[in-house]
């Protein structure tokens, strides 16, 4: 990310209220305002402790624009940074008023990033290339015009981990909230297979760094934007709810009974291209980066992973103790494979949410990976399967979320064509991963089954601490796998 040749500088000039005084007020603000964000971990807890690791003023006068890296001491005990923009106002108008931080002395703080006029001032520093302190602002060499015709900023609300701003039909920028020291996958992922020309990914276009303790930090992505795309998980749960509408229409006045799913569901067309895009994106991938088969040792060890990752959950969710002897069984199977197991760069958090239809087909987006795992990790090879396990999982999530709601849903009713409709998918999307040349999902049942038991068991954790009225979606997919 940092080969490219030092820039000339463009001075910024200094902000309002950033005296010893000011700054301490603006920190105390914060300490309250993070854990109220979605992309905060431990939502709702206070920080113990808050400081600042970098503090540069990108724009002047009203609206002023401050940049911001705030080191955050964690429930955990983990010290976490942060990358907060900062807007000043007198006044704030109302297109601005959720995103409010607090006042000092008269003057109004709040998150630049819903600013058009300041998330402007970004757009512009990448095209320009500038330099602003220790903030590296880079422009791929091959990116087309990045100002151009009508370019408001505005913010997509779907996303939790980061922030991203759509600048009128062709660029998105998307800023990292929390920041992580090295290469970031994001970034090296999208820009590696952009060079070999993949369909499977949106290129970028530019982005901006820094460094903090010698070692280079990722702090936002400027990528092709693909207008009239939209998100998987969106379209799925469309589906479901057709489905849903379909499957209550058909029961009216019917005797009492369950439903029953359509022979073919309109998204399993869907699914199998999208699996045949997920195949050709795990083929780009081994191509720019490599790949190898895994050892037997390395298959030891990953089932050994899996093993302690259930006896960590199982402290946490006890209800899973029903289950525990099955799912160990599952796991102890990856050691002993009846086919040999490729090792790979995957996307490592693959799910409806993180892919796009696009007029062409289907893209991913966000190759960062988990965030609360390790970078060495998600820069790392693993099983392909392990995206596809995601992936599958995601389509039930999609069908009992819709469905978990609705009067109509009883023990009978709709679950039938939930279940139906998770089959279909899935059936669709592994038949198309396979044609697409990847790995056949029906040859490696154990690895598959292993890993997605992984997953859901994952998600239990996370329902369980955060979502509790989610928790039945994957505690029922474990019940019965």
């Amino acid at each position: 990310m940092s080969d490219h040749a030092a820039r000339a500088a463009r001075p910024l000039g200094s902000a309002p209220l950033t005296g010893p005084d000011a700054t301490a007020a603006l920190l105390d603000l914060l300490a309250g305002w993070l854990p109220r964000q979605r992309w905060f971990p431990g939502r709702d807890d206070r920080p113990a402790e808050l400081g600042l690791i970098s503090d540069i003023t990108l724009q002047v006068g009203y609206p002023a624009l401050r940049h911001l890296i705030v080191e955050v001491s964690l429930r955990s005990g983990d010290r976490a940074a942060f990358q907060v923009l900062v807007g000043y106002r007198p006044d704030l108008p109302p297109a601005l008023e959720d995103a409010l931080i607090g006042s000092i002395g008269g003057v109004v703080c709040y998150d630049a990033l819903h600013d058009p006029e300041l998330t402007d001032v970004l757009l512009h520093a990448v095209s320009e290339q500038r330099l602003a302190g220790q903030l590296r602002f880079v422009r791929e060499t091959s990116a087309p015009s990045l100002v151009r015709g009508s370019m408001a900023g505005r913010v997509l609300g779907v996303e939790q981990s980061n922030t991203s701003v759509v600048f009128g039909d062709h660029a998105i920028l998307k800023m990292v909230r929390r920041l992580f020291a090295g290469a970031n996958p994001d970034l090296e992922v999208a820009d590696a297979l952009a060079r070999l020309g993949s369909k499977q990914v949106a290129a970028p276009y530019g982005w901006i760094e820094t460094d903090l303790d010698s070692e280079p930090v990722l702090l936002g992505v400027l990528s092709q934007f693909l207008a009239g795309a939209t998100d998987g998980w969106t379209l799925a749960l469309d589906s479901v709810r057709q489905l849903a509408g379909t499957g209550v229409a058909a029961r009216s006045g019917a005797a009492p009974g369950p439903a029953e799913p359509p022979d073919r569901t309109p998204f399993a067309a869907e699914a199998r291209l999208l699996g045949q895009a997920t195949a050709e994106l795990h083929a780009d991938l081994a191509e720019a980066f490599g790949s190898r088969e895994m050892a037997r040792a390395e298959l030891t060890d990953l089932a050994g992973g899996m093993q302690a990752k259930l006896s960590d959950a199982l402290d946490v969710v006890p209800e899973l103790a029903e289950y525990e002897a099955r799912i160990r069984a599952a796991y102890d199977a990856v050691a002993r494979p009846s086919e040999p197991v490729m090792l790979q760069r995957i996307h490592g958090d693959y799910h409806l949410g993180q892919v796009l239809r696009a007029p062409h087909g289907w893209v991913a987006l966000d190759f960062e990976g988990e965030p609360a795992v390790p970078l060495a990790v998600r820069r790392g090879f693993a099983p392909a399967l392990r995206d596809v396990a995601g992936m599958l999982r995601s389509f039930d999530y999609a069908a009992r979320h819709e469905l978990a709601g609705d009067p109509h849903q009883g023990e009978q009713s709709l679950a039938g064509l939930a279940d139906g409709w998770v089959s279909q998918c899935h059936d669709a999307f592994c038949a198309g991963y396979a044609a697409g040349g990847g790995a056949d999902p029906v040859g490696h049942q154990i690895l598959l089954r292993a890993l997605t038991l992984e997953k859901a068991v994952y998600e239990v954790v996370y329902e369980y601490r955060h979502r509790p009225s989610w928790l039945p979606i994957p505690l029922s997919f474990v019940a019965a796998a």
